[in-house]
């Protein structure tokens, strides 16, 4: 494949992959929120770990059969637990942004917040997830037959 090709791969791949993560983002907010402000008023960390599962489960859904639908396949389970440990960095690398900004660098307003943790931390969490997503959980072709060959070897 050339230089062209490659890009415009590449350049859908992070397109998809955008919407997806857009999509998971509204849907855990919605969730969240609607479980939080009904009947779970009283247990937000209850309310945002099944609005994190649904999102999770979606985007897991959403980038195996339309980001990297093209890519080689493996088995839903090894996928989806990889997806979700490297969603989990992702969510680390974002909480690492935050801790730094407010309590190493003592910008403790709610607007440093916001940029630190869900701005900067957002884009290098995000800019992980992609790489890790393509390099371990959802393989090229050629990946899936060098690893089999490795095994039989």
């Amino acid at each position: 494949m050339d230089i062209r090709g490659i890009y415009h791969r590449l350049k859908n791949e992070v397109a998809k992959f955008g919407a997806v993560g857009l999509i998971a983002y509204v849907i855990d907010v919605s969730i969240f929120n609607l479980l939080l402000n009904n009947s779970l008023s009283d247990k937000p960390l209850t309310s945002k770990t099944i609005s994190a599962i649904v999102a999770t489960t979606f985007a897991y859904f959403g980038n195996r059969f339309w980001t990297f639908r093209d890519r080689a396949r493996t088995s839903y389970r090894k996928e989806y637990v990889l997806f979700v440990v490297l969603n989990g960095v992702g969510m680390g690398i974002q909480l690492t942004c935050l801790a730094i900004s407010h309590y190493l660098l003592d910008f403790t307003s709610a607007l440093a917040d916001n940029i630190s943790g869900n701005g900067i931390g957002l884009v290098f969490g995000t800019l992980f997830r992609f790489w890790s997503y393509r390099k371990w959980v959802f393989l090229a072709q050629d990946s899936i037959e060098d690893s089999r060959s490795q095994i039989s070897n």
